[in-house]
């Protein structure tokens, strides 16, 4: 390259657009499998990329912790190895759905007909309704379309971004949750693990979610405080009534017995017997059992089917019945329990049934009062309630047939085995493997994976029926691997035909889906080519890196893991990153539910890329960072340093370096030998996914660098009659060099720019910067660079420029410090205009005197 090629002055704005389209052009970031091959897995990096959920917006968040990820990469791509960097895009779920009813008006109604000229009422959700009531009913394959076309235009803002951000990315290994690949790739695994034993279906009490009418999983529940009340009920037992204090009224008919403590002595004399429930009169046992708190409320407790998941715990562990009365549209069922016979009971459950349960609560307080059975007033109180993350109301407990996972719950021997490949990974935090050994410790049950919704991976089981159409228990048919992906709504199993579907003697589809995370937690085996691509699996898995946040360690991190120990019985990856939360300015985190969320487009286009990357790469893995949008410090910092990145490598570049030249001044053998130091740190610090202290290291170099150095050897590299010329113009061009290599992770433009203009091929692909080992005394640096400031500091106090020239100026240090500086003796007179030099010893280095030139001179 020719000095032609530097602008005349340097600018960050346009270089995002300039070398995004170099690199595409160039293939600067495709794996290139055949050198992978060549270099066997020791040689490759590879990383199992979170695909960011596609429904709506990225936020700054994002930007924070996928620039993590892409400092790393770059190190070990520029470090040597065959990069592997996907990018995947999480499709399919009830985040995707809800934005489709909110944005297009439109709920999915599956029995509706398909209608091939559907248009939606409107687009954009400007006026946009949540309200069911307000949403057109549409039929499951117009609503999955919907899905298809919203999530297809929000990847295309996704991937735009992402190359605004400059993520090294390969873009052409992009896999989408919802493709035909991805549900034949869960379809199988779901079938392995049925065929092993570890996925089974169950009918059982489930948590439910009565707005998406679904069921949740552990992974996804969110602990929320919401008011409550005690409400003091009487039940009649032999000889005196029994009171009982509850927050669920409104779930007494399903009431199956009384509970207390073994060891309370109140209510030992009852264990064994009877009462009747109040309002109903259903005769109910009252039962002893350890999970009874005696200083709670009256010390016994109601076992309602079901009212939290201590009712499922007692209702399994007593071996009581299931009297449900809870419909999965969260109304009161129109039919009483078969327990309720009595003409009163039936009375008082008529005018329950089809109430929602706060109307059905209100209802039933009020048949208590006029019963007589409410003692005294409800009384208020707050409590912890069990969410849905994403919804909107309070979980409930129905009974439904779902299909689970095997997790180590129930299983000894799997639990200790998570732990174990656990301790396997390498954390960055280490402390962060503790929340998911806690995770996997903590474990109530299996990991339920169906989900009653629309836009996912279909189940990939049939259900055979008997003569008379009903469902054959236990007959569950299955495709045949080579059939998949199928769908079981429109396709027919082995040895059917679709004339069969719903006739006696035929079959049922499933028309469950699986959970999203049972899909994401398949993400290696979806962007690796597992059964799909043997030579790339091998190459690239395990993979080297999982990055992701901290919120997610127990869903999309022990979901992987757990999917990969019962496939593979090994790690999926060898090490952890995981980064913390973006919060604002109050240090609370920031989350679209909050208000607080910040998109990143206009910070990127207001401040660049490059500012932005040194923001997120200034926070450590593991820390929360907080951000303010109205005085984003730490960009505007990162916007200088890019700034003077362009600028200090013009002015370096203006020095011409002679044939021949070799490092022979100390200063300069110094300031090489500093920046070896530099770049052992650097390297260290990367290698241990510490991207924050590399950054910091090298910047702190760097404005020594710019600050110092340069201003000390700029006259004896501008004087090509100077002997020392070469040297220092040698050793500025090397440190360029070097510098522009450290900083290029993280400012991936303003490192391209320059380095354009005077090497071939692109920096990031460019070697990663190894110690020269030249012979030189880091304190000349050090001590010449604190003789400048000095120099400076006594110019200022005498009131004059940095450019008034000096007779004479006095140095006192110590010895060792003399000895440095008479080194850089040459270097310290040019830079100050200073005519002549002296040094005394002293207890510090200091200017002792001054002695400016007079105006004549100047």
């Amino acid at each position: 390259m020719t000095d032609a090629h530097i602008p005349d002055k340097p600018a960050l704005e346009g270089l995002e657009a300039k070398w995004s389209q170099k690199w595409d052009a160039d293939g600067t970031f495709l794996f290139d499998r055949l050198r992978a091959a060549q270099a066997g897995r020791a040689g490759i990096f590879s990383v199992d990329t979170p695909p960011p959920t596609a429904s709506g917006s990225l936020h700054i968040g994002h930007v924070f912790s996928y620039t993590h990820t892409d400092v790393k990469v770059r190190y070990e791509r520029m470090r040597g190895k065959t990069v592997f960097y996907p990018m995947g895009w999480d499709d399919n779920g009830l985040p995707t759905e809800r934005r489709v009813q909110n944005y297009y008006g439109v709920r999915c109604d599956p029995s509706l007909p398909y209608d091939p000229g559907f248009t939606p009422p409107f687009e954009g959700g400007d006026n946009k309704s949540s309200r069911a009531a307000d949403q057109i009913a549409i039929s499951r394959r117009n609503f999955i379309e919907l899905c298809e076309t919203l999530t297809v235009e929000d990847e295309k803002a996704f991937e735009a971004l992402w190359r605004t951000l400059g993520l090294s990315v390969d873009w052409t290994q992009t896999y989408r949750t919802i493709s035909s690949d991805t549900i034949r790739t869960s379809q199988l695994a779901f079938l392995r693990g049925l065929e092993r034993g570890e996925a089974y279906q169950s009918l059982a009490p489930t948590l439910w979610d009565i707005d998406f009418r679904s069921a949740i999983a552990q992974a996804e529940l969110e602990d929320r405080e919401q008011p409550a009340a005690y409400h003091r009920l009487a039940f009649h037992g032999p000889a005196d009534d029994v009171f009982i204090e509850t927050t669920r009224p409104e779930l007494l008919a399903a009431c199956v017995a009384l509970v207390a403590h073994p060891d309370d002595e109140r209510y030992q004399p009852l264990f064994g017997t009877t009462v009747r429930t109040p309002v109903f009169g259903v005769d109910v046992p009252v039962l002893a059992h350890h999970l009874a708190q005696p200083d709670k409320g009256s010390g016994i407790a109601m076992i309602c089917t079901f009212g939290d998941v201590t009712d499922i715990i007692w209702w399994r562990e007593l071996d009581l019945p299931n009297r449900t009365i809870l419909g999965r549209d969260g109304r009161i069922l129109p039919d009483a329990p078969d327990a309720i016979s009595s003409k009163a009971g039936l009375t008082a459950y008529a005018e329950l049934a089809g109430k929602t349960v706060f109307s059905a609560k209100k209802r039933m307080v009020e048949l208590l009062q006029e019963s007589g059975e409410l003692i005294g007033d409800p009384k208020p109180f707050t409590h912890v309630v069990k969410f849905y993350e994403k919804g909107d109301r309070p979980l409930e407990i129905v009974s439904t047939r779902q299909w689970y996972i095997r997790n180590g719950a129930r299983d000894a021997d799997l639990r200790e085995r998570l732990l174990s490949l656990g301790r396997d990974v390498s954390w960055h935090p280490d402390f962060m493997r503790v929340r998911y050994e806690n995770w996997v410790g903590g474990l109530t049950g299996d990991w339920l994976i169906s989900r009653q919704r629309f836009f996912g991976v279909p189940i990939p089981v049939w259900y055979g029926l008997d003569e008379n159409g009903e469902r054959i228990d236990g007959s569950v048919l299955v495709p045949d691997p080579a059939q998949l992906p199928v769908d079981p709504s429109t396709d027919a199993p082995p040895g059917y035909s679709a004339a069969q579907r719903g006739v006696p003697g035929g079959f049922e589809p499933e028309l469950d889906i699986l959970d999203t995370w049972a899909t994401s937690s398949l993400t290696p085996q979806l962007a690796g080519g597992w059964e799909r691509d043997a030579e790339l699996w091998n190459l690239v898995a395990p993979f080297d890196l999982r990055p992701q946040g901290q919120d997610i360690i127990r869903t999309w991190l022990f979901s992987t893991m757990l999917r990969s120990a019962l496939e593979d019985d090994r790690a999926p990856w060898t090490d952890a990153a995981i980064s913390g939360f973006i919060v604002d300015p109050d240090r609370k985190k920031m989350s679209k539910s909050k208000g607080n969320v910040v998109t990143p487009a206009d910070i990127l286009e207001q401040h660049g890329s490059d500012a932005v990357r040194y923001w997120a790469a200034s926070s450590r893995l593991g820390t929360d960072a907080a951000f303010d949008p109205q005085n984003p410090t730490q960009i505007k910092i990162g916007r200088r340093l890019s700034i003077k990145v362009l600028n200090a490598a013009k002015f370096v570049l203006s020095f011409p370096v002679p044939g021949g030249a070799e490092v022979t001044h100390a200063l300069d053998a110094s300031m090489l030998a500093t920046l070896d130091g530099v770049i052992a740190e650097a390297t260290k610090a990367l290698d241990a996914y510490d991207h924050a202290r590399a950054l910091e290291v090298t910047e702190q170099f760097f404005w020594t660098f710019c600050d110092d150095y340069l201003e000390l050897v700029k006259e004896r590299a501008y004087d090509r009659a100077d002997v020392g010329q070469a040297s220092a113009a040698l050793a500025l061009r090397i440190a360029l060099s070097t510098l522009l290599r450290l900083l290029a992770p993280v400012l991936v433009f303003a490192t391209e720019e320059p380095w354009s203009w005077f090497n071939e091929g692109s920096v990031h692909t460019s070697p990663w910067p190894t110690p020269l080992g030249i012979d030189g005394d880091p304190a000349v640096l050090s001590v010449a660079s604190a003789a400048l400031i000095s120099i400076r500091r006594a110019k200022t106090e005498a009131k004059a420029s940095q450019k008034t020239p000096v007779s004479i100026a006095a140095i006192a240090a110590p010895p060792a410090a003399l000895a440095a500086l008479l080194l850089a003796e040459g270097d310290l007179r040019a830079v100050g205009r200073i005519a002549r030099l002296t040094f005394t010893e002293g207890d510090e280095l200091t200017v002792t005197g001054i002695e400016l030139a007079p105006a004549e001179e100047n």
